[in-house]
């Protein structure tokens, strides 16, 4: 079913950007100074709204709910279960992002020139944590969804025989 290889293919492009940050990206920005690393979070948040994430964090969710629906409709709906739980942890992945990571880059993108902040350690501190753990929520989730995905694609292939 396209839909469903569809919701496969966005879900883990968002899990391997999430977990990337995670286990890369956000410990290789931890040694900069504060300074810095407002300048580095302000740069990615501006280049990754683009035209590789943005289809692949919409279809996550969008393709993930098309597969849903697909799947209840159809006679064989033995993998519904599983896309069910990935369009639920799909979700947490797009409303964690929407409600706190981007007001999170929102504050950052706010600051301004990094050079000309009074207290960037304040900001960097009222940032960092939470978009860190945050993060975390979306890559767990996205990987969560995307095993979901991968076993409903098994489910589905053997109950069409």
């Amino acid at each position: 079913m396209l839909s469903l290889l569809a919701a496969l293919v966005s879900v883990g492009m968002m899990a391997g950007l999430f977990t990337g940050f995670s286990y890369a990206v956000m410990p290789g920005l931890k040694i900069l100074d504060d300074k810095a690393w407002i300048a580095a979070m302000q740069q990615i948040n501006k280049v990754i709204i683009n035209g590789w994430f943005m289809p692949a964090f919409l279809g996550a969710v969008v393709f993930t709910g098309a597969a849903a629906a697909l799947v209840g409709a159809s006679a064989n709906r033995a993998a519904l279960p599983w896309v069910l739980a990935a369009l639920a942890l799909a979700l947490v992945m797009f409303i964690g992002t929407v409600a706190v990571n981007v007001p999170l880059n929102d504050r950052l993108a706010a600051a301004g020139d990094p050079g000309s902040l009074a207290d960037p350690a304040a900001l960097r501190a009222s940032v960092e944590a939470k978009w860190i753990a945050w993060n975390t929520v979306r890559g767990v989730a996205s990987v969560g969804a995307l095993l979901a995905l991968g076993w409903a694609l098994l489910v589905h292939g053997r109950a069409a025989g």
